[in-house]
């Protein structure tokens, strides 16, 4: 994998490249799979026919605020409302109330798994904000 940045090679698990500092996906000069330098604007790249990866962009929901009502809100599933997981929201208040409020803690769990990037998307799949 070469970083879409620089040219350089990467590895394929690597979230910063070592000669630029920047993540390997997020540039659009260079082609991800054999390093040839492409258009800003060109979708696939002309020596190798590989389409060309498209940074993504963070959705409108912000990671602070998933992970605090999380923690705080967390029982009553307030946060997976906010994401937009209704169905999973609607277990937690059952837990919730079937455990007297013991269940709370699943909530509890996943603000804290939100605010350290765990949990980092939203239900249509949109990165959260920072």
């Amino acid at each position: 994998m070469f970083c879409r940045n620089c040219g350089s090679e990467v590895a394929e698990q690597a979230v910063v490249c070592v000669t630029c500092g920047c993540s390997p996906r997020n540039g659009k000069n260079y082609c991800q799979n054999c390093g040839a330098e492409t258009n800003p604007a060109a979708e696939v790249c002309l020596k190798c026919g590989v389409k060309l990866t498209v940074a993504a962009k963070a959705g409108d929901k912000s990671k602070l605020a998933a992970g605090l009502l999380g923690i705080f809100l967390g029982g009553l599933g307030i946060h997976r409302f906010y994401l937009g997981y209704v169905g999973i929201g609607i277990a937690q208040i059952i837990v919730t109330l079937i455990t007297f409020g013991i269940g709370g803690i699943w909530g509890f769990i996943e603000g804290i798994m939100i605010l350290t990037g765990v949990i980092d998307k939203d239900a249509k799949g949109m990165p959260l904000r920072e």
